[in-house]
């Protein structure tokens, strides 16, 4: 997912054969649903198979609760989201471990399967959410208004669809240092000793992922090669410019991190969110690797809430839920769509980081061979 804070890993999904070879293990459906005049919740495609919104609605408020993981208040303008979605429809949405990382949303699909603490839905970078449909652990559901997200972008019978998406971006103390970076050619500079971070472990955090795909491009690599990126965070660390302390908003104003190498909307939101602590934090995406990617939503097909999850789909995708994803500075996947229904919220749509051309996405199976690449190779690279 083109693209928010404390959060380790949005992206999410098996990054080894012996994990694919686990989820595919996994056993039969699970029979937890609720059912709306004789339909099920679970087996709901669309709103209409259960009578239409109204009636989605309805369920989903008997259900009373949407339960989530790794759903940081400040990440994409999650808070703002939840606290819509519970003012809108009366049903409580509970975040457990806000700043777990992706990895922990799929554990705990496969382990809590038919349990009421299961997660019901879920937020995944796209190539992960391809993977996690592939083992079976998405339900199909095409909330409205996903009909006008490109079909590179869904999945073709609604087990995820992107939602909100970013740039890599060099996020920068500009009080601490004295010149902040824009390329990654500029990282490898003495000056930054010790001082570039990223926000997770690349093999279970989507944006630091990113971020070697990033490195990649920006040293020969490309959407078929991420060992350039690989390569480079090594040189990195060598030099000393790499500090394996993991950034959030807490070490960057504990001055630990003062550049952060994370999506351009995570970035954008500490601008304002320091400002008011005397924080002066500066956001560039890098002139030679830009890497566009989306996050995506997705359902857990055993979810103990399913009317809700359908409804919380519902939700993130109307103009409501996409123009407050834009005023967190993340890009909604509708903007197009919403920019040409005059839905779009432009006041927002400006304040967005500048960025140059127009991105390309690696394929599922690009990505995927990279994300192996890169679970062999990163203990021995940049690693704590």
């Amino acid at each position: 997912m083109t693209v928010p804070l404390p959060r380790t890993a949005v992206l999410t999904g098996v990054l080894t054969t012996a994990v694919a070879l686990t989820l595919s293990a996994c056993g039969a459906d699970s029979d937890s649903s609720a059912a709306s005049g004789g339909k099920s919740a679970a087996a709901a495609t669309t709103a209409q198979a259960l009578g239409g919104m109204d009636a989605l609605a309805k369920e989903a408020k008997q259900e009373g609760t949407l339960h989530a993981i790794a759903l940081p208040r400040d990440w994409a303008n999650y808070g703002a989201l939840i606290d819509g979605f519970e003012k809108k429809y009366g049903i409580k949405v509970e975040v457990e471990n806000p700043s777990g990382a992706s990895q922990d949303e799929i554990s705990a699909v496969t382990s809590r399967r038919g349990k009421d603490n299961a997660p019901d839905v879920l937020d995944l970078g796209s190539s992960f959410a391809q993977s996690a449909a592939q083992q079976g652990l998405l339900a199909p559901y095409m909330a409205a208004g996903v009909d006008n997200i490109p079909d590179d972008q869904k999945d073709s019978i609604g087990r995820w669809s992107n939602d909100y998406g970013g740039y890599i971006s060099f996020g920068c103390d500009a009080k601490r240092v004295h010149t902040c970076p824009t390329s990654f050619k500029d990282l490898l500079k003495p000056q930054y000793k010790g001082e570039i971070a990223l926000n997770g472990n690349p093999t279970k955090s989507g944006s630091a992922f990113s971020a070697v795909y990033a490195a990649s491009l920006a040293n020969g690599g490309s959407f078929d090669d991420i060992q350039p990126g690989i390569d480079f965070f090594t040189r990195l660390k060598k030099s000393g410019n790499y500090t394996p302390v993991q950034s959030t908003p807490d070490t960057i104003k504990a001055g630990k991190t003062p550049i952060s190498i994370d999506w351009d909307y995570l970035n954008a939101g500490y601008t304002d969110q320091f400002k008011s602590k005397g924080l002066d934090w500066t956001v560039s995406v890098p002139s030679d690797g830009q890497f566009s990617q989306y996050y995506s939503q997705a359902i857990n097909k055993y979810a103990p809430h399913p009317a809700a999850a359908r409804l919380w789909q519902e939700y993130l995708y109307s103009p409501e839920g996409q123009n407050l994803r834009l005023q967190g500075y993340a890009r909604p996947a509708l903007m197009a769509a919403m920019e040409k229904a005059g839905t779009l919220d432009k006041a927002a749509a400006a304040k967005l980081p500048k960025v140059s051309g127009t991105p390309t996405f690696p394929t599922e199976a690009q990505q995927s061979s990279a994300k192996f690449v890169l679970s062999q190779a990163w203990s021995d690279a940049a690693s704590e």
